[in-house]
């Protein structure tokens, strides 16, 4: 087995692939700021190597890239590389050290798409700079694959949720009252005809394709692949199906965004048409294929277990 270091390893993603590669035998040493704990308890921890290591600090002096390289790992996953320069600093430290480099990207970077679910062979049209930024990212790190064999795979996660934190809601936004709302039975107004598209993932999942492409290097290496639930789904449906998880007939009216927005708080109104401007609906058949990814979760079932946590927590209050 190999000797993992992982980037970001208390985040969302790190709470479930930690604990799988310890499983799988690999020896696992997680990087973070130490300011965190994993969303969710698992005994594998005890035995994972605690690197305390701030990114942005060791970036600024140079000496991040050498830092992690310093690990002596056979593996890096990187869960929090935002910018090409992070990219760059990153691979020349790890140039020629390493076996494999799996980078956690984005569905933003696909923008809009012509075609619906979009494969990862479609062209990107990333808008807005975290999309652009993580564009240019997963471009620098392919061409290095192919033009010098620096052996790297990129996977493209949705809207990640699960215990412990907000999963992206019905309005296309992260305020939990608007789960409260629902659960109150109350008439929820959703912007359009609500048919924009959203397209979850659980944690887990995109844990578990991490995973894979590490146990299928010779498949993974050179590629990108989405990680996403097996299905999107329009606002309209999403906020059906939770009024009815919640005992409810649905209650929904409908505006035009512009008019829709006046009614919202600015910051859920932006988060919101970032949403629906993109409206993403992806293939995970190149993972599937490749990596023999088989999705636990439904989008459904991934916002399920997220709201039960935040009703658990207080956060979400039923009738």
């Amino acid at each position: 087995m190999s000797r993992v270091v992982v980037i970001g390893g208390s985040g969302h993603v790190g709470t479930y692939l930690v604990p799988r590669l310890v499983e799988a035998g690999h020896q696992v040493v997680s990087v973070s700021r130490g300011r965190a704990v994993p969303y969710t308890p698992h005994a594998a921890w005890g035995r994972v190597e605690q690197v305390v290591l701030d990114r942005d600090a060791t970036e600024r002096d140079g000496t991040f890239g050498t830092a992690i390289a310093a690990l002596e790992p056979d593996v890096v996953v990187d869960l929090i590389c935002f910018t090409p320069d992070s990219a760059r600093e990153l691979v020349e430290a790890l140039r020629g050290r390493v076996q494999h480099l799996v980078h956690c990207g984005t569905i933003w970077v696909y923008g809009h798409n012509a075609t619906v679910p979009a494969t990862e062979d479609q062209p990107l049209n990333p808008f807005g700079s975290y999309g652009t930024q993580k564009a240019a990212i997963e471009t620098y790190l392919l061409e290095e694959a192919r033009r010098t064999g620096f052996p790297t795979t990129v996977v493209r996660p949705g809207h990640i949720c699960g215990p412990g934190w907000v999963p992206l809601n019905p309005a296309g936004h992260f305020d939990p009252g608007v789960f409260s709302l629902i659960a109150r039975g109350e008439e929820l107004v959703l912007p359009n005809l609500g048919l924009e598209t959203v397209h979850h993932v659980h944690a887990d999942d995109v844990a578990q394709i991490v995973e894979r492409a590490i146990a299928g290097w010779g498949a993974a290496v050179g590629e990108a692949f989405n990680a996403v639930s097996p299905q999107a789904v329009n606002l309209r449906g999403y906020a059906e199906h939770m009024s009815r998880w919640f005992g409810h007939e649905p209650r929904l009216a409908f505006q035009p965004f512009e008019q829709w927005r006046t009614t919202q708080d600015p910051g859920d109104a932006d988060a919101t048409l970032d949403h629906i401007s993109r409206s993403p609906s992806h293939s995970i058949e190149k993972a599937r294929r490749l990596l023999g990814h088989v999705p636990r979760y439904s989008s459904f079932a991934a916002v399920e277990e997220a709201v039960a946590r935040l009703i658990a927590d207080g956060r979400v209050q039923r009738a």
